[in-house]
């Protein structure tokens, strides 16, 4: 099997603001689309995108995103934002038949959202996504869905293969419904790579860390550096054993961008992540350890965080083997440096 290499672009002459934005949409430019691009790991998509050189249109309606995330980037003239729903957005036709690739991560994120607004993840997902899939199919522009680790459900396997069954937890505990929507998400993009040709690659994603992600929703690692500088009690739910592999942001970016690049990978799901695992014990122990921190630790029971009845896997480790094959790419950024980057 050929390997594939992330391309690389040369950057285009600077021109006038206006002239460029003209220049850029009203021709048909090789623009790339990318829905949740205000998002955390969107917005680092899209600045890597626009530091190649790539003209980049922005679809997110902005209810986890932010437009501080695009602080860097927002008054890039190669770079357009639209603030819509994927469904509600007319000019979605255009921009998808325009554009040379599109990035769906536009999701719910976060166990707290996905625990409290089961019904907004379940009608959102699949409606946003089979909108997407509609438009990209119709001038069959490739497309990369970023799904989720928590598709292996409550597998007790030691570590995760892109070919494993995966065993999804009763319908009864809202917390499977963010599963549920991204693997029938995952569905329905190859029904449409089998049945409409339309080019689709998925890429898993395993706990994606670093800056920019807040602990709103109840992402672990912000949360935990937010209480550490505070000098505040670190909360760990359950006993503190169930471990997890952090996927530092830029490595995640890096990997998307050489799928995007790698014709070979189109109808293949690839797992994205690191591979070095830590308790959520340690995990709270190497924060305060790296921050210098004065803070201590509290084991707090599921009962008390979520609902009665919480599930939680107790080990989540990607095997990255095939990533690595297809695009000679393994993310390594270690633990402690994931750390240090994302508290700066």
């Amino acid at each position: 099997m050929k390997n594939c290499q992330a391309i690389e672009v040369a950057s285009r002459q600077s021109v006038g603001v206006s002239k460029r934005k003209n220049a850029a949409f009203s021709r048909k430019p090789p623009h790339i689309l990318v829905t949740g691009g205000a998002g955390f790991i969107g917005s680092h998509l899209v600045e890597r995108l626009l530091n190649d050189g790539k003209i980049v249109v922005i679809i997110d309606d902005f209810s986890t995103g932010s437009l501080e995330n695009l602080r860097p980037v927002k008054k890039n003239p190669r770079l357009k934002i639209v603030r819509a729903k994927i469904s509600k957005c007319k000019e979605l036709p255009r921009f998808a038949a325009d554009a040379e690739f599109i990035f769906h991560l536009a999701a719910t994120v976060g166990v707290d959202l996905v625990v409290k607004s089961a019904l907004h993840v379940l009608e959102t997902s699949f409606h946003e996504t089979q909108m997407l899939l509609r438009a990209a199919a119709k001038n069959s522009t490739p497309l990369l869905l970023t799904s989720t680790s928590e598709v292996y459900g409550k597998s007790a396997k030691p570590e995760f293969s892109e070919e494993d069954d995966l065993l999804i937890g009763p319908p009864g505990h809202s917390r499977w419904s963010y599963a549920s929507a991204k693997l029938t998400d995952e569905f329905l993009a190859l029904a449409y790579a089998r049945e409409k040709n339309l080019p689709v690659t998925i890429a898993r994603l395993f706990n994606t860390v670093g800056p920019r992600q807040t602990g709103r929703y109840g992402m672990v690692l912000p949360r935990f550096i937010a209480s550490a500088k505070r000098n505040e009690p670190l909360k760990v739910f359950g006993d503190g054993k169930q471990s997890r592999c952090f996927g530092f942001v830029h490595d995640v970016v890096e990997a998307l961008v050489r799928l995007q690049n790698c014709e070979k990978a189109r109808g293949e799901i690839f797992n994205i992540g690191g591979t070095e695992e830590v308790s959520m014990l340690e995990l709270a122990q190497l924060v305060v350890k790296t921050l210098g921190s004065k803070s201590r630790i509290e084991l707090i029971p599921y009962d008390q965080a979520y609902a009665p009845g919480f599930d939680d896997m107790r080990r989540r480790k990607p095997l990255v083997e095939k990533l690595e094959r297809f695009v000679k790419f393994k993310p390594q950024t270690p633990l402690r440096e994931i750390i240090r980057l994302t508290a700066n």
